[in-house]
């Protein structure tokens, strides 16, 4: 499970910041919204790079949007592969991903917390991470579904739910692939 996650995250990741960005590029155009340089703010503060005042050199904001992205894609896969599948686990990896941006802006002094944001700004970037949440959800679970279900929906095949009399699937059952 975790070897096929580890290079099948990065693909569904990667496929998730795409939409993301081609999302954000679109929305830009059509509100006038400038570029945000918060990406390689929070990089140089992480990597202890020079930092910059004003723009932001635009290969240090896209490694750190375009990393961010196809790395946690691996965690993603690793839902998938476990049997988190579908709109409910895309919709959890969501939190996850704002959680990411937020543990990382906010540790570094770049950023403040969302409650705090304007309105505007803070739908425009949920929007945008729930773009990449469900893209790289879709084909996080493409790619796992391959190998069959996973544990936890072969788990689920025995009866929905938490139940205190179904216990576990079998430790040979419990790998896929």
């Amino acid at each position: 499970m975790m070897k096929r996650a580890l290079w099948e995250g990065p693909a569904a990741g990667a496929a998730g910041v795409l939409a993301m960005t081609l999302g954000e590029k679109v929305e830009q155009r059509l509100t006038g919204r400038p570029d945000s340089h918060v990406p390689a703010r929070t990089m140089q503060r992480l990597t202890g790079m020079r930092e910059r005042a004003g723009r932001q050199p635009a290969p240090v904001n896209l490694a750190m949007h375009i990393g961010q992205g196809i790395l946690l894609g691996v965690l993603r896969s690793v839902m998938a592969h476990a049997g988190l599948r579908g709109p409910w686990s895309s919709a959890k990896f969501a939190v996850v991903r704002l959680t990411n941006d937020q543990i990382l802006e906010n540790a570094t002094g770049v950023g403040s917390p969302p409650p705090t944001w304007p309105r505007q700004e803070l739908v425009v970037d949920l929007l945008h991470k729930t773009v990449y949440a469900f893209t790289t959800g879709v084909v996080a679970d493409a790619l796992a579904a391959r190998s069959g279900p996973g544990p936890g929906q072969r788990h689920a095949a025995l009866r929905p739910g938490r139940h205190a009399d179904v216990g576990p699937i079998p430790r040979e059952h419990a790998h896929t692939r």
